[in-house]
């Protein structure tokens, strides 16, 4: 009788002892390494021990798996004694199904749960423990993995972590859209702002430009008061220089500079081409990220794209990469123009000019984005080989698009429908 109820109170501690180490196992590999830097930050002791163990997870791991078979093994080992004392034979049975329920319920669900519902705060609790117990089942550890290390090179299997950086984007990844699950507002905004600086390497700044067509110049060939005109009745603080020819841009002249020179002098004197700052070219495929970096690096915020072929493409603006970020920033001096507008009939009226990669995100649709084309209009020229009518419809990934206004060879309004749910 003593005997049995030794065996019974150690089958409890082991079981204990299993559902501790279930729950240490669940935290450390489920606590978020951002949050634990953050509670070292604000002074918790206990989270150098935590990022001790989570940078050194394959070894922790052996141990706990290690430790967690011994445990339970030996519990349903007792129990099987206990209950063939009992009941003969069919003691086995019985205990196989008492042991299955019991570990499963106490050492396995239950820590695993409540360690996955607080996985921060279950992680910092047994970190200390595990890095003092942690040399003890080393030796063990080692020959484990070893022998499993021989195990996969006898079965030719390459099980080598991919802990590179594009692995850690996909987590990321992984993370905003949990996040973009949740239903607020301010959630899906902070969503869509994260998943934007993860595709600003992706991005090339020929898809965020103002297009030549659109780019506001001074002709240094004019008369100084005739490009004062223009200067003064643009929005732009900044305009790029040109003598004749359009291709030929000699350098960028910002507002900041020019007003100093309109007060006490003759304006029709005023030397434009001094005042300019030189002009910065850049290929029209750089990515959005590295002319971010650029923009920093120079203490600049504008920039002249040009082909493969040195020809002006359009500009690029330090506002022009963060829109991409945190969406339109509009101010007093933007010249307000018709964006995507909401038909009676459920369509939607959308600028030419719109890029793929906008639409998409504001509308929810997939359009296909190409290498060829940015914009909406440039996808319908594209598909068309030639430039469409007013009133000519494309059915483009399930969409059908309208062409509803037209301006010499330029698509300028376009109408989306959507499909049908």
């Amino acid at each position: 009788m003593i005997t049995w109820i030794l065996y019974s109170l150690a089958i409890v501690v082991l079981v204990l002892i299993s559902g501790f180490l279930s729950g240490s196992e669940t935290a450390l590999t489920a606590a978020s390494r951002p949050r634990i830097l953050q509670r070292l930050q604000e002074g918790d002791t206990r989270a150098e021990a935590t990022l001790f163990l989570m940078d050194r997870y394959e070894v922790l791991i052996s141990v706990l798996l290690f430790c967690n078979n011994v445990v339970n093994i030996l519990a349903s080992a007792l129990a099987t004694s206990i209950f063939i004392a009992l009941y003969g034979d069919l003691g086995v049975a019985i205990a196989t199904v008492v042991m299955t329920i019991v570990i499963l319920l106490f050492a396995e669900v239950a820590p695993k749960t409540y360690a996955s519902a607080k996985p921060e705060d279950c992680a910092l609790a047994v970190s200390k423990r595990w890095l003092s117990l942690l040399p003890l089942f080393l030796p063990v550890t080692i020959m484990i993995n070893r022998l499993t290390a021989g195990l996969f090179w006898l079965l030719r299997l390459d099980v080598r972590p991919m802990r590179n950086a594009e692995h850690h984007i996909e987590e990321l990844r992984g993370a905003i859209m949990q996040h973009d699950s949740a239903e607020d507002t301010d959630s899906a905004q902070e969503s869509d702002m994260m998943r934007s600086i993860l595709e600003l390497d992706e991005i090339d700044v020929s898809e965020v430009m103002t297009h030549r067509s659109e780019v506001v110049m001074l002709d240094l060939d004019d008369p100084v008061l005739e490009n004062l005109d223009i200067m003064m009745g643009c929005p732009y603080s900044r305009l790029p220089l040109h003598r004749g020819d359009t291709e030929d841009v000699i350098g960028v002249l910002h507002a900041k500079k020019l007003l100093p020179s309109l007060k006490g002098s003759d304006v029709s004197e005023i030397n434009l081409a001094q005042l300019a700052n030189p002009p910065w070219f850049i290929p029209e495929n750089t990515s959005l990220l590295e002319q971010l970096q650029a923009f920093r690096r120079r203490r600049e915020h504008f920039a002249i794209v040009v082909d493969e072929y040195g020809g002006l493409s359009g500009v690029v603006t330090l506002e022009d990469i963060l829109e991409v970020i945190v969406g339109d920033i509009d101010d007093e001096s933007d010249t307000l123009q018709p964006g995507i507008q909401l038909n009676d009939n459920g369509s939607y009226s959308v600028p030419g000019t719109t890029t793929i990669r906008n639409l998409n995100r504001e509308l929810e649709m997939n359009l296909p984005d190409g290498e060829n084309y940015a914009t909406l209009a440039g996808l319908l020229l594209h598909r068309a080989k030639s430039i469409p009518e007013e009133g000519q419809s494309f059915l483009v990934a399930g969409y059908r698009i309208d062409v509803t206004e037209r301006q010499d060879n330029q698509l300028t309004r376009l109408t989306v429908h959507l499909k049908e749910s």
